[in-house]
């Protein structure tokens, strides 16, 4: 018999799917709408999507290995910029985006591990009666 998840996993998994599906599409549209935070720059919108997808991986999978969030969702970031050197897109392939999407999830990734190795203290120390 399996367990039921536990409703906020569930609900960032739904989430992470979603903000996965519009980051690619806005990635590879040839003429992707205008934004508000255009003048922010496009390194911004990679850092706020990859941030995005980070935080809601870390909180969908919690038990997943840090390392392997950051390896495909970095992977994800390359494989975006290599399809944006497609010609028919006219979009700019740029190295310096795929670490900025890189960075961003390093960050989110960490802070992310550190959260959860403090929710485990603190668990761990009610357990002990402290």
């Amino acid at each position: 018999m399996t367990m039921p998840q536990p409703l906020f996993p569930t609900a960032a998994r739904v989430l992470f799917c979603a903000a996965l599906v519009f980051a690619v599409v806005m990635a590879v549209l040839p003429q992707p709408p205008k934004m508000p935070t255009d003048a922010l720059g496009d390194k911004f919108h990679h850092v706020m999507a990859f941030a995005a997808l980070s935080a809601l991986a870390a909180a969908g999978w919690p038990q997943a290995s840090r390392w392997r969030t950051i390896e495909r969702l970095s992977f994800l970031g390359a494989l975006i910029e290599v399809v944006q050197a497609i010609p028919a897109l006219h979009r700019d392939c740029d190295i310096r985006d795929w670490v900025a999407d890189t960075v961003a999830i390093m960050v989110i990734t960490g802070i992310a591990a550190g959260l959860a190795r403090r929710r485990n203290g603190a668990i761990a120390q009610q357990d002990c009666g402290d």
